[in-house]
């Protein structure tokens, strides 16, 4: 951007001829581009080097009665405008605004334009700035949108893992009133039943640690298994409806973890959710679940058309994302290479951060 204004400005210098002195046009050139790079960083010192200068510049034109016009291309002070109120604070905003404002009656004083001239040039800087203001608040409501999103992910992860571990409670206090039970006439049995219980006590606090850092909200729950691995292939249709949806399993699922098993249920069946909604002309949807010795691949794959709308930045993708980022794995989603839409998941089989 600093290249092509300072382009515009050579080009001025050399074409036109009704230009003030060449040390103010320099000053004024150096005051616009000077500034740029800093914008977003330092948005207000940047509006307060260009427009000061510039005012200094107009001021000293009037002073000394200098005749000619400034470069067209000081124009781009109007980014300025637009970045103060992009990225600057509610008072540096209005501070800024202040030096414009001030700036504006003097330059119209250095180089006299009509009533019509006058007012467009007000205008053209207000609208910058409402630009930026609107742009502002539209991407402060996405992340906050994308925010809700997550922890709506969070929130039900959370509720699924306190359902598992309660799950797994649930055995080791059974498990432990039959050992008791035993214990006296069969002390054998009573062994196997601390086995059992060991073993569910080693899941449960493997399940504990995916809990942590995890938000939830106080609701209610069911103290009942979650749909893992197996109920994927539930999801699956007859063919009578489109999209048809068929569903492949492969691999190894034994000791997979309670939580990814889960996670890997609820991502096939928002995606199969997002291709009837969004795939266009899609007659086609396969998931494919692979469980390799460390982790399991999730693969959805429909042949909608290319030209199907679809939203990458979805909540339901953010929420998705998030979901598998939880449980220290890698989510992916978008076109496919031939025809149609692809999300792609890898989650580790114990659910926890390598």
């Amino acid at each position: 951007m600093v290249a092509a204004l300072t382009c515009w400005s050579v080009a001025e210098v050399v074409l036109r001829q009704d230009l003030a002195p060449r040390p103010l046009l320099l000053l004024a050139v150096l005051a616009v581009l000077g500034p740029l790079p800093w914008r977003r960083t330092h948005p207000l010192v940047a509006v307060a080097v260009s427009f000061g200068t510039l005012t200094i510049v107009d001021i000293v034109r009037i002073l000394t009665e200098s005749r000619g016009a400034l470069l067209n291309s000081i124009s781009a002070t109007l980014i300025l405008a637009y970045a103060l109120f992009r990225w600057g604070s509610g008072r540096e905003a209005a501070s800024g605004l202040g030096l414009i404002l001030l700036w504006l009656p003097i330059t119209t004083v250095a180089d006299p334009m009509s009533l019509a001239e006058t007012v467009a040039g007000y205008a053209f800087f207000l609208f910058a700035a409402a630009l930026g203001a609107a742009i502002r608040y539209r991407t402060k409501i996405r992340f906050r949108d994308i925010d809700h999103a997550k922890a709506r992910e969070r929130e039900q992860l959370a509720r699924e893992l306190h359902d598992i571990v309660a799950h797994h409670v649930s055995g080791i206090a059974i498990q432990a009133q039959a050992g008791r039970a035993i214990a006296a006439s069969h002390p054998e049995r009573a062994v196997e039943a601390l086995v059992v219980i060991e073993d569910a006590a080693t899941r449960t606090l493997t399940e504990l640690r995916a809990i942590v850092g995890v938000l939830r909200a106080t609701q209610d729950t069911e103290f009942a298994p979650q749909p893992g691995v197996a109920e994927v292939e539930q999801l699956a249709t007859d063919g009578q409806t489109r999209p048809c949806v068929e569903v492949n399993l492969s691999g190894e699922f034994d000791g997979l973890s309670p939580a990814v098993g889960a996670a890997i249920y609820r991502l096939a069946q928002e995606s199969i959710t997002n291709a009837r909604r969004h795939a266009r002309h899609a007659t086609q949807v396969t998931v494919a679940v692979t469980g390799d010795p460390d982790q399991v691949r999730l693969t959805i794959d429909d042949d909608g058309s290319a030209a199907g709308g679809r939203a990458p930045a979805g909540y339901g993708l953010v929420g998705m994302r998030e979901r598998a980022s939880l449980l220290g794995g890698t989510f992916h989603a978008g076109p496919a290479a031939e025809r149609g839409w692809r999300v792609e998941a890898v989650l580790p089989r114990t659910g926890t951060p390598r």
